[in-house]
């Protein structure tokens, strides 16, 4: 069985999890090493699990996500037009609901494959992901509130 990333137990609220999640797998060692391999190149990422994922950071900006050995990047209106020409799909967490999405999209395996391409990639979706934590209130990409600050 491959390793699993995550050490906490799976969500239990009114959605349940085995069911909601049926056919994700883990994100295998190798897959994962292979993929921080090919983004060597870029400064400060950093993984995080979550729910038998990864995600993947750079500077506190959530940029991409690697889900069942596949990496999604995140994308907006300036880099979504290269995915969908490529025939990329979203991330969709629960099989179960396929019309809930996420705005990350499946990378290409040709890009994956160039570390130059993928690293372009990688720095289109940071980019827009600090665009949306500038877009958030009170929320940057460097620095978190404290939940018992008081503003």
């Amino acid at each position: 069985m491959a390793t699993t990333w995550s050490s906490r137990k799976p969500f239990s609220g009114p959605i349940k999890w085995a069911e909601a999640t049926a056919g994700h797998m883990a994100v295998t060692d190798d897959f994962f090493r292979y993929v921080l391999e090919q983004l060597s190149g870029l400064r400060a990422v950093a993984s995080r699990r979550m729910f038998g994922a990864v995600g993947l950071y750079s500077d506190g900006a959530f940029f991409g996500l690697i889900s069942s050995d596949v990496l999604y990047f995140k994308a907006g209106e300036v880099n979504r037009p290269d995915y969908e020409a490529r025939g990329m799909g979203q991330f969709r967490p629960f099989r179960d609901r396929p019309q809930i999405g996420m705005s990350y999209y499946e990378v290409p395996a040709e890009v994956l494959e160039d570390a130059d391409e993928c690293m372009l990639w990688a720095q289109r979706s940071i980019a827009v992901a600090r665009a949306a934590l500038a877009h958030r209130p009170g929320r940057s990409p460097k620095s978190k509130r404290s939940k018992n600050s008081s503003n």
